[in-house]
């Protein structure tokens, strides 16, 4: 039985001890094969990302350099015609919002209206059973209320803390 557990804790071990030694052998793997990568295909790599890199540096001067033209260019333009064009602009404004908002509403009109036939036709659309637990506590709460003010109409009192209830003395500094 010892030799048994002894030579299965010598497996145990020779494996603990196999597997960092196979794990390190295969991270040097990784980093050997990068440093063993041939030297012209790193410098092809270094290369393009510099050519690429220098040319999107180029294409962004010269944008920059076209609106600073441009810019220049229009000035004059704007300021002649700026008496026109801020009307113009403030028209456009108004027009385009007054559409989206009206598509808007439009939009949530036709769902409402969707929703309520099928709350009508009974598909149970989503958030019905929370309106109709709503409408019921609404009319509890209004039945409720209709009750009070009759009994208090009776002269009855309710115990509601710090609400005035007509009571003895023609309901005068009667408090609950």
């Amino acid at each position: 039985m010892t030799d048994i557990h002894t030579k299965e804790q010598g497996q145990q071990q020779s494996r603990w001890h196999v597997e960092p030694q196979h794990q390190s052998q295969h991270w040097t793997t990784q980093s050997q094969r990068q440093w063993n990568e041939p030297r012209a295909h790193q410098v092809v790599k270094a290369a393009t990302a510099a050519a690429v890199g220098g040319s999107l540096l180029v294409l962004a001067g010269l944008v920059l350099a076209g609106t600073v033209i441009a810019l220049t260019l229009a000035t004059p333009v704007l300021v002649i015609f700026s008496p026109v064009l801020v009307p113009a602009l403030i028209a456009v404004f108004l027009l385009v919002s007054g559409f989206l908002t009206s598509g808007g509403f439009g939009v949530a009109a036709a769902t409402v209206l969707a929703w309520m036939y099928r709350y009508v036709t009974g598909e149970q659309p989503s958030g019905a059973d929370t309106s109709d637990e709503v409408s019921h506590r609404l009319g509890a709460k209004a039945r409720d209320i209709k009750d009070r003010g009759e009994h208090a109409g009776r002269g009855g009192h309710y115990g509601t803390a710090g609400v005035h209830t007509g009571g003895p003395g023609g309901g005068v500094g009667t408090y609950v």
